[in-house]
């Protein structure tokens, strides 16, 4: 079993920053890949980025190349989300969520909700205009 927490959240206007944390328990953050997810009210949740076991390969979601990037500390179990130059569009709830399987198939569906085994609870994002 994987517990993740997420924090981080709160409100920022349009053009600033964030940085979200979710930190993992039950098992070595080594062995898990990770991902953010958000979800805006009335819509499905979206893939917002991507981190394998080792670090080395990351994911992004076109939409937000160049502005979010993610990092982990398997010292201190946390996966790391900076966000940058935030839109209003991109409030929502972000979720982080952990793969603990192996690297071929989450290579290839690191994008999918259903790749992931475990969630956290999220953590409110609010951007104002």
């Amino acid at each position: 079993q994987v517990q993740l927490v997420e924090s981080g959240g709160g409100l920022v206007q349009a053009g600033g920053s964030l940085r979200l944390s979710c930190t993992a328990s039950g098992r070595p953050l080594s062995s898990i890949a990770m991902g953010w997810f958000r979800q805006a009210p009335g819509k499905v949740r979206e893939f917002v980025i991507a981190i394998s076991r080792s670090g080395i390969s990351t994911y992004y979601a076109s939409s937000v190349k160049g502005r979010f990037t993610i990092s982990r500390d398997n010292s201190k179990n946390t996966v790391y989300l900076q966000m940058n130059s935030l839109k209003p569009e991109e409030a929502a709830v972000y979720y982080c969520a952990a793969d603990s399987g192996g690297d071929l198939l989450w290579s290839r569906s690191y994008d999918s909700p259903a790749v992931y085994d475990y969630w956290g609870q999220g953590t409110q994002v609010t951007v104002s205009s």
